[in-house]
């Protein structure tokens, strides 16, 4: 079986992650440190201004101010520390040609209906669709010379078998397979068969006979 790559996945650049320490941090850190300082000395020296417990009371306050402020600011920069980190991680990253597609497409023709189911069961994974998905996996049905209709076949069969992966079926998996169906212009007896054999999850040897027959087989 051959695996193939439709997509890039880049994952989040530099310029959307990397977020520097401003100054508003360490503003936060200095006014935080006063202020327990401020409180500290209030608990060892309450003063005659108020009752000693009262003073003591007040300083305690202004200590818990003091280490909120610190907190949020260590919070802060950890945060962006964080983000600079996962930009540094996953960095921007190109679209590039997938030579090893070319060469599997070249050498085994006959397998173009794999390629694109292997795609398309790629792109279902998660769940979810994209534009930039479809546009790619469109694009590719054309060059593999696929016509629409069976195109949507490929994608119906591709769905089916990435939301039975789990043995469960979600609403938006379903959703997919809907969409799925009515691009591939199903009659809507077959569109219930298919609904029936997701009910419980699994798709067994008959209802993998009947999908044959409706979707037609992909060797």
């Amino acid at each position: 079986m051959h695996r193939v790559k439709t997509m890039t996945e880049d994952g989040p650049t530099l310029d959307d992650l990397a977020d520097e320490r401003d100054v508003n941090d360490w503003l936060e850190m200095f006014w935080g440190s006063l202020l327990i300082v401020i409180g500290l000395n209030q608990l060892m020296h309450p003063g005659t201004l108020f009752a000693p417990a009262t003073m003591q009371w007040l300083g305690s306050g202004v200590i818990a101010l003091g280490i909120a402020w610190v907190g949020h600011g260590l919070k802060d920069m950890a945060v962006k520390e964080i983000r600079t980190s996962l930009g540094v991680r996953y960095p921007v990253s190109k679209r590039v040609v997938d030579y090893g597609l070319i060469r599997d497409v070249l050498l085994h023709p006959d397998q173009y209906g794999t390629f694109l189911l292997e795609a398309y069961h790629r792109a279902f994974e998660d769940g979810v669709l994209t534009e930039d998905e479809h546009d790619e996996l469109t694009l590719l049905s054309a060059a593999l010379d696929i016509p629409p209709r069976q195109a949507a076949r490929i994608a119906t069969r591709a769905a089916i078998n990435a939301a039975v992966e789990d043995g469960k079926v979600t609403a938006a998996e379903l959703a997919l397979i809907e969409g799925a169906m009515e691009s591939a212009n199903l009659s809507e007896e077959d569109r219930v068969k298919i609904r029936d054999a997701l009910e419980d999850g699994i798709i067994d040897d008959e209802e993998k006979k009947m999908l044959d027959e409706i979707l037609g087989s992909i060797d």
